[in-house]
């Protein structure tokens, strides 16, 4: 991986994903104690920055390839990243997805004309699934962040950020990201080292789920206990990957804990003062910002709301946290 293969990536990406703002809050800078710079991803196609990533990859594949189709895995917001991004290449698309994903994602995925498995992620190992059907089916498997083309669609995200911020004039902060197996978050790191070093990556991730935290701490990768039980779905993995923890861990900054109920007050408050819809996992950098204020120096933070593809109980209960 390296920035070429990023730059690369925005050169495909361009005219097809949207450039996503920066917004503010007065009310977020207080809870903070610092200016906090939420990058919107949630408002990309899809309703997560996954788009970049699937059309990164699919947009690179043969004529041949796109002819047979790809399969992915993944609980949901990968899956409708790379569903559209087949669906706007002609490919057939076969996507792999927990049971358990919020219906939003499953029925979504579905709409977008792809063919939708389900697996058990508490007993079924869905990377075993998707190489069998991959190659049962000659299809071509995109992995969510352990690949090298889908995180380079991920770090034009990070592209975005550098340019935005020194034309706002900042350049000494951390980027907060929410993290399951790293594909955004490296991305984000190598791009933001390449065009603005003084911006560092830290990940976010929810409580029982600190795998690439705990990795960073030691310096190998660790993994998680459990593969279920969070509302945080769509960053829970079971560990960092292979390609993208050793990019993390050259330059990212210490990982956040947050808890569940953090994350949905942190959903609430993004729909409150910044009228943007976020998921719980979406949420987690934002949670980080807003309510781990001793982890971080300086006067501005950056967080990347990811995705806002949440079932409408659960962002019932996060609104019920405003009053």
């Amino acid at each position: 991986m390296n920035i070429q293969m990023i730059r690369a990536a925005a050169k495909r990406i361009a005219g097809h994903a949207r450039r996503t703002p920066i917004l503010t809050s007065a009310f977020l800078d207080e809870i903070a104690g610092r200016r906090v710079f939420v990058k919107a991803e949630c408002l990309q196609h899809t309703g997560s920055f996954k788009f970049r990533g699937g059309w990164s990859a699919v947009s690179a594949l043969t004529d041949n390839a796109l002819k047979t189709g790809v399969i992915a895995f993944s609980s949901g917001n990968h899956a409708q990243g790379v569903a559209l991004a087949a669906r706007e290449h002609g490919a057939p698309a076969v996507i792999v997805m927990p049971a358990d994903a919020p219906a939003i994602k499953i029925g979504n995925t579905r709409a977008l004309g792809a063919e939708v498995v389900l697996y058990d992620r508490a007993t079924e190992d869905r990377n075993e699934i998707g190489e069998r059907l991959s190659k049962q089916r000659n299809l071509t498997l995109i992995k969510p962040f352990d690949e090298p083309l889908v995180i380079a669609g991920q770090g034009t995200t990070g592209l975005e950020i550098a340019h935005d911020m020194i034309a706002l004039g900042v350049t000494e902060a951390n980027v907060v990201v929410c993290c399951g197996g790293g594909g955004l978050t490296s991305g984000i790191a190598l791009a933001l080292a390449a065009d603005a070093p003084g911006l560092r990556v830290r990940p976010a991730e929810p409580e029982g789920f600190d795998d690439v935290t705990r990795s960073l701490k030691s310096g190998r990768i660790e993994s998680n206990a459990r593969r279920d039980g969070s509302l945080c779905d769509a960053i829970i993995t079971q560990q960092p990957g292979d390609l993208t923890f050793p990019i993390m861990l050259e330059h990212c900054g210490p990982g956040i804990v947050v808890t569940e109920d953090e994350c949905l007050r942190a959903v609430g408050l993004a729909f409150d003062r910044l009228r943007i819809v976020v998921e719980p996992g979406g949420a987690a950098a934002l949670a980080a910002v807003l309510f781990h204020a001793d982890e971080f120096t300086g006067d501005a933070v950056i967080a990347v709301a990811t995705g806002g593809n949440v079932d409408a109980q659960v962002f019932a209960r996060a609104l019920e946290t405003l009053a």
